[in-house]
């Protein structure tokens, strides 16, 4: 499962970077011949950001599965005479 939030998140925040750059490459076109935005400009950070986010997202989801692993794992033992 963290596999998979990880992926999401990063997708995510790359197309939302994605969508800001063509919006930003779009006003600059319409513009008055100034400026064009430069992609790399935009989804170098963006890239940086989202590989963060994502990690911190699934180390999240990760160590909340091990913690209730952990404590599954100490209340119901096979070698407890109350497991059932």
């Amino acid at each position: 499962m963290a596999v998979i939030v990880w992926n999401v998140v990063f997708d995510r925040v790359i197309v939302v970077a994605g969508r800001n750059y063509v919006a930003a490459a779009g006003r600059a076109a319409a513009g008055s011949g100034g400026p064009f935005a430069n992609m790399d400009d935009w989804m170098r950070p963006a890239v940086t950001r989202a590989f963060w986010m994502a990690t911190a997202a699934g180390a999240v989801v990760l160590l909340t599965g091990l913690a209730a692993v952990r404590q599954v794992a100490r209340r119901a033992h096979p070698t407890d005479p109350s497991f059932r």
